[in-house]
């Protein structure tokens, strides 16, 4: 039974867990969107919770509370800058999961986590394929 068993393990050590989730919010934080499973994105959608509420209040202690936490000081410059004005009167609920389906190679459910009212006018333009006529036009 798992009574009181409030986190997940992932099947990894303790400091292995620690370093992924680490890892996920500073990105997630820095780029405002990414992909991964979706365990993954309920449990990384708690932490990142949590740093949006350190942004929001601003003080030198909570800001020292993120920078042990997030990896990049710009990241956290951005998380008590643009973030927690962002975010200064919306009470939580920073985050949106969004469900994709099945990874191919093992059928992991996958997911898209992103800071709600994101700006997507920043994000990085997605480089398209041309068509293989065209190609061939070209050619």
């Amino acid at each position: 039974m798992r009574h009181l068993a409030l986190k997940r393990g992932f099947g990894r050590t303790t400091s292995h867990r620690i370093a992924m989730f680490r890892n996920m919010v500073t990105s997630l934080l820095e780029f405002e969107k990414i992909t991964t499973t979706l365990p993954k994105a309920k449990e990384l959608r708690r932490i990142a919770e949590k740093m949006i509420t350190h942004g929001k209040k601003g003080t030198l202690a909570q800001r020292r509370l993120a920078l042990g936490y997030v990896r990049e000081e710009k990241v956290v410059g951005k998380l008590f800058g643009p973030l927690a004005e962002r975010y200064k009167t919306r009470p939580g609920g920073y985050t949106r999961i969004f469900k994709l389906g099945y990874r191919a190679g093992d059928a992991a459910p996958m997911a898209v986590i992103e800071l709600v009212d994101r700006d997507a006018a920043n994000e990085p333009k997605r480089r398209t394929r041309k068509p293989a006529k065209e190609e061939a036009a070209k050619a």
